[in-house]
């Protein structure tokens, strides 16, 4: 039998800023409210992401990264000369793309036309605005620090500036919303003319405070009414549905994105960052990785004095874990990916594969093109349903 052929699959990097204004009640990232006024240790951190990509050098194996997406936290707390040292470093260190995207996530309270100008300037070329939603009554039960007003004017600021490439995260599914006022929000977000849409339903997770006190959402009816005038509404305007959660204008989807769901790999730096890699172990054994780092900032602060590193947990993605952690991703995406990825990219056979997908074709939930992984749209609707069955095949 012939070896698979493989590949290492593009890699990107992800920057975790761990602080915010106030930690919202739906939020699971790791994140830490620090209030309004707080001073921030910004040269600290810097200082301590740039030992931290030192330890992750050895892994980039002289890869060009293709994207950079800065999260958090709040990342527009910090100011522009925080991400101009911070990604000249990074040039100094790594081949970056000649169009790599760089993104950073960005709260509409917490900018001002000057910080615009100095981002773009240090060479982010993407915004993310964190918006959630238009409706005052919405924006306060979720813990938002900003009104309609400033979201709109944040987006004005931004093009202003220069960003020519902008992304709104809206969330539906909230307590009291009616199909009515989910498109209300998705009207004032494309009347703002955005490349890109993050339209994701509000989900109780653990360890925040809406899943100790649980909001009331919409009934599952009302919900799939929502997503189904919402997906209407956006098509409509002329945005293409390329993930389950993300609509974009023709080619300018999130190339960083579209690297996570086509099990690309990425380094993660920053308090909680997680990264995943792919490489050659000793005897040639290929093998997938997934890292995370130290999540208290003030933790993640002492492993840089003390000189311990920044690895918290580290493991290795079993031959038997891997068609499910592939599908996982390569399912969200609508168009699906080429079979052939899974062979490049895991260095296993593409029969391997096929084997645990053939039943699932034979059921309607992914297309028959056996070179492509792609779920149909009833696959879609069903997508928890369909990982099941391949984890259980």
């Amino acid at each position: 039998m012939m070896e698979p052929t493989r590949s290492l699959p593009p890699l990107a990097l992800y920057v975790h800023v761990p602080w915010c204004v106030r930690k919202c009640p739906y939020c699971d990232f790791n994140s830490h409210g620090v209030g309004h006024h707080s001073e921030l240790p910004e040269e600290t951190y810097l200082q301590a992401l740039l030992a931290d990509l030192e330890d992750e050098l050895p892994l980039a194996a002289s890869r060009e990264l293709t994207s950079i997406f800065i999260g958090g936290g709040t990342p527009s707390l910090m100011s522009p000369a925080f991400y101009q040292h911070f990604l000249e470093a990074l040039a100094s260190r790594l081949t970056l793309a000649d169009d790599i995207e760089i993104t950073l996530e960005a709260n509409p309270g917490t900018i001002e036309q000057q910080r615009f100008h100095g981002y773009r300037q240090a060479g982010i070329n993407r915004l993310s605005l964190g918006v959630q939603s238009f409706q005052p009554e919405h924006l306060a039960v979720l813990g938002r620090i900003h009104g309609a007003d400033e979201a709109k004017r944040a987006v004005s600021l931004a093009r202003r500036a220069g960003f020519d490439n902008l992304n709104i995260d809206l969330m539906h599914g909230l307590p009291g919303q009616d199909v009515n006022q989910a498109l209300a929000d998705l009207d004032a977000a494309t009347v703002l003319e955005p490349e890109h849409l993050s339209w994701y339903q509000l989900t109780l997770e653990p360890n925040t405070e809406f899943y100790t006190h649980p909001p009331v959402l919409p009934h599952d009816d009302l919900l799939w009414d929502i997503q189904e005038a919402g997906h209407e509404r956006l098509t409509g305007a002329g945005f293409q549905q390329y993930e389950i959660s993300a609509y974009s204008r023709p080619g300018l989807s999130s190339r960083h994105n579209r690297n996570y769901w086509a099990f690309g790999d990425y380094l993660g730096i920053g308090a909680g960052a997680h990264g995943k890699l792919t490489g050659c172990g000793e005897g040639g054994d290929w093998h997938i990785e997934r890292r995370w780092k130290t999540r208290q900032p003030d933790a993640y602060l002492r492993r840089r004095k003390d000189l311990r590193g920044f690895l918290a947990g580290r493991e290795s993605i079993g031959v038997d874990e891997l068609p499910l952690e592939f599908a996982m991703n390569a399912l969200r995406l609508v168009d699906g990916v080429p079979m052939a990825i899974w062979e490049a990219h895991t260095g296993r056979p593409i029969h391997e594969l096929e084997a645990q997908l053939s039943p699932l074709r034979k059921k309607g939930l992914l297309v028959q093109d056996t070179m492509w992984l792609q779920a149909t749209p009833r696959g879609l609707l069903f997508l928890n349903d369909l990982l099941a069955s391949i984890s259980n095949e």
